[in-house]
């Protein structure tokens, strides 16, 4: 309901935020009947708003041992050993974040510096080897700065590009980088070598402001396009159905 005097919410122009969480529904677009695991704010509001969108058979979880509906609703159970075969048998879509980065895709959450004498203790390693290697992952990362996207992260965490083609056939068989988002654009590995590129620019972003937050060379072509724009319905979703209280704003705002 639209009070009057007031902007329907589907017409008002889409925050930087909410083409955030555009980029990252749209990393589970024609995902099928898989496990979506969205680690942080905005990828969780993008998962809902990919199943209730353009991908209806997107499974979500509670974060814990239940399968539940749109509503928040529990529709099955999802003991652990069962969510374990969904990871293996590269049912699920992770959405990770990253202490660090770098150009092919390998992904720090344990340590910062030195392994033996750290300067900074992060979460640890653990499931991001897994993940990465059975099933698909990608990456938010609310704060785009040289200190996340790195020329050589301290340690690998999640595993990229380079160190799965050198560990061979049984660790890039399911190795899958969709996508990395960030807040000022969507990065992928569409490139010869495997290496990161900018693959789209937020509004009111530019190309160098991307270069000049990112650690190491990244592929920029000269004609970057833009994030999609979110449609009426899709923002009429996220304002009034997923997000009333606008909790996207917390991790974004600009």
């Amino acid at each position: 309901m639209t009070t009057p005097g007031t902007t329907p919410p589907g017409t008002r122009p889409a925050t930087r935020a909410e083409y955030c969480v555009i980029a990252c529904a749209d990393a589970w677009r024609d995902n099928g009947e898989v496990l979506a695991s969205p680690m942080g704010l905005i990828p969780s509001v993008g998962a809902r708003l990919a199943k209730r969108t353009f991908s209806p058979d997107l499974l979500l979880t509670d974060g814990e041992a239940m399968i539940v509906g749109l509503d928040g609703t529990p529709e099955g159970w999802l003991p652990y050993r069962l969510h374990l075969a969904m990871v293996t048998g590269g049912r699920r879509h992770v959405m990770m974040g990253a202490g660090q980065i770098d150009r092919f895709g390998n992904q720090n959450i344990s340590c910062i510096g030195d392994w033996e004498q750290p300067a900074r203790q992060l979460l640890g390693v653990r499931g991001a080897p897994v993940n990465t290697l059975n099933n698909p992952v990608s990456y938010w990362i609310p704060k785009h700065s040289p200190r996340v996207f790195v020329e050589r992260v301290d340690m690998i965490s999640g595993v990229g590009h380079d160190s799965a083609a050198a560990a061979g056939p049984s660790a890039t068989r399911y190795h899958r980088i969709p996508r990395v988002v960030t807040d000022l654009g969507v990065l992928d590995f569409a490139t010869a070598d495997r290496s990161m590129r900018l693959a789209s620019l937020h509004p009111g972003v530019t190309a160098n402001q991307v270069r000049e937050a990112t650690g190491f060379t990244l592929t920029i072509a000269d004609d970057v396009p833009r994030t999609r724009e979110p449609t009426p319905e899709e923002l009429r979703l996220i304002r009034e159905v997923i997000d009333p209280e606008g909790t996207r704003d917390r991790e974004v705002r600009v």
